[in-house]
């Protein structure tokens, strides 16, 4: 553990508490302010971007986990597809505060060797849903002339709102996701109608 401190004795433990608390004080800054624009005087003597990576690193390992238990545990790719819709919008609406960091400062992160590991985490989003779409496709599940990057493409920035919209537009986050689900799925049209 950093400090030198071990977890295990009363003041490694209040010092693992002191850091948590910490760092959640952060990511409510790095939220509100922008990473960029929260100075380190503001959230204490730690290393600001030790504490941006601590809330970035926990974030995505989270969204990479589910992504990889919905691989493993679905049946067919749009099930797959559904899990991971559903498992990304109850994580972020946990990370509300990292997700923000992402959208606001997402050119910093990107640009910094510490954060590698964030471009590298959103190509293998991409790759899964990439797959997934395509699979499906093959499998008759999913239209055969689909575009599977371009889907995702479109798709990916309405996968990352939806703690935003439950707390803006008074749907819960469950509403929000079934409604979406209910539009990939089954499309807009009604069953029967004419497609141009």
């Amino acid at each position: 553990m950093p400090g030198g401190a071990a977890t295990g004795s009363p003041n490694g433990a209040l010092r693992s508490q002191r850091r948590a608390d910490m760092v959640s004080i952060a990511a409510e800054l790095f939220a509100q302010k922008g990473y960029r624009a929260t100075t380190v005087r503001e959230i204490a003597d730690d290393s600001k971007e030790s504490i941006g990576d601590e809330i970035l690193s926990g974030f995505i390992n989270e969204v990479l986990a589910n992504y990889r238990d919905a691989l493993d545990a679905a049946p067919d790719p749009k099930a797959a597809l559904e899990q991971i819709v559903r498992s990304t919008s109850r994580t972020l609406s946990q990370h509300r505060a990292a997700l923000a960091m992402l959208q606001n400062d997402w050119a910093h992160f990107a640009g910094q060797a510490r954060f590698a590991y964030l471009p590298k985490a959103l190509r293998e989003i991409e790759r899964i849903w990439i797959e997934q779409l395509e699979l499906g496709k093959q499998a008759g599940m999913f239209r055969p002339d689909l575009d599977a990057r371009l889907t995702y493409r479109l798709l990916q920035d309405v996968l990352w709102v939806p703690a935003q919209w439950r707390r803006t537009r008074g749907y819960s986050t469950d509403q929000v996701v079934n409604g979406f689900l209910q539009i990939l799925f089954g499309g807009i049209s009604a069953p029967g109608s004419a497609r141009t």
